[in-house]
């Protein structure tokens, strides 16, 4: 536990990066830049040159897809509801019980059919079409506040198309990403998603945004699993960078 107590949380106050976040405990940096380190090594090199869509829309849509299910189930809805309506005014003029049928591998398709509609209807009246090409030309601020008052789009729906779609720096926090960012030690069990994105925003430095989140979801997918972490197997657990194998469960279930 030595080393663990050496890299023990600091208290920041009010920093403004943080919002209306106050006196939380943040990570030392040094910690969890080694640890990103290490995983880089482990799943970096598999991934593409960091790369941005032509249409911010499109992330958009597939990250709503995404929602409550696996990559294997959104890409295959996406891929269906593209083949059915190549455009994005198609689907806005489609009924609701068509889009629902065609997306329904996503699974929750009369919810996730409901909010395309009612998004694409709002962006079509916002911009004159159904398209966020626009979204290009503003502030950051202004786009997280535009992107927040969509229905069903939540912070890490803003922080995927910020990141993937629009190249601006942002840190979102999936299901692996939070687990990842509690077992280790990085953020309490009890910080939500929102606050766990406002930390390793405050301490990831902006340029690893893409990198850390990818890494950490590979990590998450192939060794710190979410029932049966392969403890055995992580290079974190070798070089005592992660509190979990020390002090159990901390995901309180």
């Amino acid at each position: 536990m030595k080393k663990m107590e050496r890299k023990a949380a600091v208290t920041i106050t009010s920093r403004a990066s943080l919002g209306d976040i106050v006196d939380l405990k943040l990570p030392d940096q040094r910690w969890v830049l080694e640890v990103l380190e290490i995983l880089a090594g482990l799943w970096g090199y598999l991934r593409p040159a960091r790369m941005t869509r032509e249409e911010p829309l499109d992330g958009l849509i597939l990250t709503v897809l995404s929602q409550n299910t696996n990559d294997k189930n959104r890409d295959r809805a996406y891929v269906l509801l593209k083949a059915r309506f190549p455009r994005w005014d198609e689907v806005l003029a489609a009924t609701h019980e068509e889009i629902a049928s065609v997306i329904r591998p996503a699974g929750l398709s009369n919810v996730k059919a409901m909010r395309i509609k009612e998004i694409l209807k709002i962006v079509s009246d916002r911009f004159g079409d159904c398209s966020l090409r626009d979204l290009r030309r503003m502030k950051k601020g202004d786009i997280v506040e535009f992107l927040s008052s969509l229905p069903g789009v939540g912070p890490k729906t803003v922080a995927c198309v910020l990141l993937f779609d629009l190249g601006l720096p942002a840190f979102p926090v999936d299901t692996h990403v939070g687990r990842l960012c509690k077992r280790i030690g990085w953020v309490s069990a009890k910080c939500s998603p929102p606050e766990i994105q406002k930390i390793m925003e405050s301490i990831i430095p902006e340029e690893l945004y893409w990198s850390a989140h990818l890494d950490l979801i590979s990590h998450g997918r192939n060794i710190c699993l979410a029932r049966k972490p392969q403890c055995g197997e992580c290079p974190l657990n070798e070089r005592k960078l992660c509190l979990y194998p020390l002090e159990g469960d901390v995901d309180g279930r």
